[in-house]
């Protein structure tokens, strides 16, 4: 689908498959620079909320790409991350978002992970962010990227930026939390930042190529 800009051009359609609006800002600052016109499941309302039943990161994000592309005729982009804790055998994980039911909020998630690591050491609060990001095209075809961003659980959260679990996840190279990074920051060096990066050329060549049926 194409879709035109201020001066007339078209520009391509990319529907990120979310609806949270933390991520969004995040995707659509990363895509910056693209010539695509950036839409979002709230601009198609009769595309269902998309389940994360996967056991990885990668068959959720795959599967939500191409569930989108199918039902909108547009190029897709989803991604699927969450938190990995040493201490906790590499829990949450995939089930980062969903662990502690569907009225959870960030704030409960975030107590959740302190309360299992109170009185732990600093060199056993390590920990890592993971993204995969899934391109997927509307005739089923799907690229899939990862990102990784590795730091550590701080002992009580900070900062107002960002969203889930940024307030707990300390970047030792900044000495600070991510939700205390200003957003140009945490994009260069986040798990998503990165997975996105690591897309980009195969972004554009899409875009070019008009891979995408015109509807």
């Amino acid at each position: 689908m194409r879709a035109q800009d201020q001066d007339g051009g078209e520009q391509r359609v990319i529907v990120l498959a979310t609806r949270n609006r933390g991520k969004v800002r995040e995707l659509e600052a990363l895509l910056a620079g693209l010539p695509v016109r950036v839409r979002t499941l709230d601009d198609y309302p009769t595309v269902p909320i998309l389940p994360e039943t996967g056991d990885t990161f990668e068959a959720n994000a795959k599967d939500k790409a191409l569930t989108v592309a199918r039902l909108t005729g547009c190029l897709a982009l989803a991604d699927d991350s969450g938190l990995e804790v040493d201490a906790l055998g590499g829990a949450p994980g995939v089930h980062s978002a969903t662990f502690l039911g569907g009225d959870a909020t960030d704030l409960d998630r975030n107590d959740w992970v302190l309360g299992r690591l109170r009185g732990m050491e600093e060199g056993l609060r390590t920990a890592r962010y993971r993204a995969v990001v899934a391109v997927a095209t509307p005739d089923g075809a799907v690229t899939i990227y990862e990102g990784t961003c590795k730091g550590r659980i701080a002992e009580r959260p900070r900062g107002d930026h960002g969203f889930g679990y940024d307030p707990i996840f300390f970047v030792p190279a900044y000495g600070r939390t991510m939700a205390e990074l200003p957003p140009e920051i945490k994009n260069e060096i986040s798990h998503r930042g990165r997975a996105l990066a690591a897309a980009r050329d195969h972004l554009t060549s899409l875009v070019r190529a008009g891979r995408e049926p015109s509807a």
